[in-house]
């Protein structure tokens, strides 16, 4: 008898690993913020006051900047050049807002550089967008009617979302580096609690794109599995 994905103990066996990495660096993350939103940082600059201070001195003067609704939503959209902040990073002079603030300028100074592994992932989303969706169809579809040809075609179709996952993780990881150097270059961390406090609060996300990682990989790896053991039966 087959089951969904989520409610196959399998499923969870295979996912457990990544659930669990997945629990830490959320645990990472609310700790780091919690803590780091707390100290101000030594410029008493905002988070939008520090966004318009390296945009200034990076040249990014094209850029726009807008806020937006929830908590730790603060991203960058290289299609539309905006960086958009939440209200707590953006209003707030802490360690914690300048070095959210400053990864996502790294992505805006990553997009003006048009440095090439942002350009790849930016253009891999409409694939990927389709790919995760028709991928679970054809998957379910042809485990429920036992079309293994057709589960396979599913399974190259989901492995989109896996690759944009792995193609993820070293832009964060640049866009994290870039903003050390920035706030470091533009006078911005002066202490050594505060490169301290920066580090661990870019460090903890990072560890989130690894979670999202493992997850993706894991995902893939089970539906092969699956698909591969119901072909030798």
């Amino acid at each position: 008898m087959m089951f969904f994905p989520v409610f196959n103990l399998n499923y969870l066996i295979y996912m457990l690993p990544a659930l669990i990495l997945s629990m830490i660096a959320q645990f990472f993350v609310n700790a780091s913020y919690s803590r780091w939103s707390q100290v101000p940082n030594q410029s008493g600059l905002n988070g939008a006051q520090v966004a318009q201070r390296l945009a200034d001195r990076m040249g990014l003067y094209g850029m726009r900047l807008k806020g937006t609704p929830g908590k730790l939503t603060d991203h960058y959209d290289p299609q539309q050049n905006v960086l958009s902040l939440s209200q707590g990073i953006a209003q707030r002079a802490s360690v914690a807002s300048m070095a959210i603030t400053a990864h996502e300028l790294g992505h805006a100074q990553q997009d003006q550089e048009e440095y090439l592994p942002m350009r790849l992932r930016t253009a891999m989303v409409p694939v990927v967008n389709i790919g995760t969706t028709v991928g679970w169809l054809f998957i379910l579809i042809g485990l429920l009617l036992q079309i293994s040809d057709l589960a396979w075609v599913g399974v190259i179709a989901f492995s989109a979302g896996a690759i944009f996952s792995i193609a993820t993780l070293p832009v964060e990881l640049n866009a994290s580096r870039r903003a050390k150097q920035l706030l470091k270059t533009n006078g911005l961390v002066t202490t050594v609690e505060e490169e301290r406090g920066v580090s661990q609060v870019l460090n903890a996300a990072a560890l989130t794109y690894v979670a999202a990682v493992a997850t993706s990989v894991l995902q893939l790896m089970y539906f092969a599995s699956m698909i591969g053991g119901r072909r030798r039966r």
